[in-house]
């Protein structure tokens, strides 16, 4: 289990006081693939620099399982080496005059997690086993694929036995052929042997992927936790609803009684927080979530339907999208490839998938919004 409390970390910089972490919160349970997943500068690596003690936080405590790692109130910190953690990043950090087999064994033949020399070459074998390399431990390290390389650091990653495991945006450097494919071995694997993971990275699609659970971090702060399903169809703030695949955004303003005033008409949505009547909104729909049709039918969309018009279509084989446009507000919207329309169209919306949120560009921000952070 891994318990960060209210970690902070403030780079100072002659300009201004820079919050890469804002009194953070987490808990990665045991067994559990855990994600950080947030654009450029929200704060991700530097948490997960601080959970592995490459960085060391200003202020809180984290724990790993019942051993306190970090503790800024009583001036503890414990080395990386000794927090039995298993590293992999964007970098694969192989060495080019080893083997494979030697790359892997390093951290078993030095340092502070070193083991007796007769037990070095067992636990290198299993961990070569374990990520499909087990026949290339003689071959050198620069006759590897990147694909190979990333395996090879994860090997090196698992040998020490580790009781978390850190991964750093491990995929990034691949093509995406083999970034899916590296992709489904990382997750069986984790799975297999019950590691508890937590993965860094910005790209929602592999976070989806891989997550039992998800933060989604925004500027040092964590925006919304939870399962990658919960944060697609339920986001709490317009930010994690952006990250989350393509969205719509129809601006408006709350009227009475639930119903937002938009520039093609009066439309319903699920209204997310307290908003009252008169408060500048943003409405958003997915592509999948608005539906064309030929003919109006009240009986579509919770009968929620309004007048458009098709402006382009693209055909992607699997998929056809439209741009449609109502009154001065354009749609992307989704359709069965062998459904094509154009012109004028009726556009259905159900009022559950239409997400409504106080415009956040008409209010203040947090004061440690107001210095921009730094490092993913």
């Amino acid at each position: 289990m891994i318990t960060v409390e209210q970690i902070l970390k403030v780079f100072h910089t002659k300009e201004s006081d820079v919050y890469a972490l804002d009194h953070v919160d987490l808990q990665v349970d045991d067994g559990e693939f855990f994600v950080l997943l947030g654009p450029s500068g929200s704060g991700k690596t530097t948490l997960l620099r601080c959970v592995g003690g490459l960085e060391e936080p200003d202020a809180g405590q984290i724990h790993l399982g019942n051993d306190l790692v970090y503790s800024g109130s009583s001036n503890i910190i414990v080395p990386p080496e000794r927090r039995r953690v298993g590293m992999v990043f964007q970098s694969y950090a192989i060495w080019p005059h080893m083997t494979v087999a030697d790359n892997v064994g390093l951290p078993l033949r030095e340092g502070n997690m070193k083991v007796p020399k007769d037990q070095v070459e067992g636990k290198v074998q299993r961990a070569l086993e374990l990520v499909g390399l087990q026949d290339l431990g003689a071959r050198p390290a620069p006759m590897l694929s990147g694909g190979q390389q990333q395996r090879v650091a994860l090997a090196r990653a698992l040998a020490v036995e580790p009781r978390v495991l850190l991964m750093d945006e491990p995929l990034s450097n691949l093509d995406a052929r083999l970034r899916e494919e590296v992709r489904a071995e990382i997750k069986n694997l984790a799975k297999k042997m019950g590691l508890t993971v937590l993965y860094v990275t910005h790209d929602q699609e592999e976070a989806m992927d891989l997550a039992d659970r998800i933060a989604v971090m925004h500027l040092g702060q964590i925006l919304q936790l939870g399962s990658p399903e919960e944060l697609y169809t339920n986001p709490a703030d317009p930010r994690v609803a952006q990250f989350f695949g393509e969205m719509n955004w129809v601006n408006g303003e709350m009227a009475d009684g639930g119903v937002v005033t938009t520039s093609f008409g009066a439309m319903q949505a699920s209204i997310k927080g307290t908003i009252t009547s008169g408060t500048k909104v943003r409405v958003g729909v997915r592509p999948e979530h608005v539906e064309l049709m030929a003919e109006r039918s009240t009986g579509a969309a919770d009968g929620q339907v309004f007048d458009g018009e098709i402006i382009s279509e693209t055909f992607l084989g699997d998929k056809r999208t439209y741009t449609v446009k109502l009154g001065d507000t354009y749609l992307s919207a989704w359709s069965d490839p062998e459904n094509r329309m154009s012109g004028q169209v009726s556009v259905g919306i159900e009022t559950r998938r239409a997400l409504c949120f106080a415009d956040a560009s008409a209010q203040g921000k947090p004061a440690s919004e107001a210095a921009p952070a730094v490092e993913g």
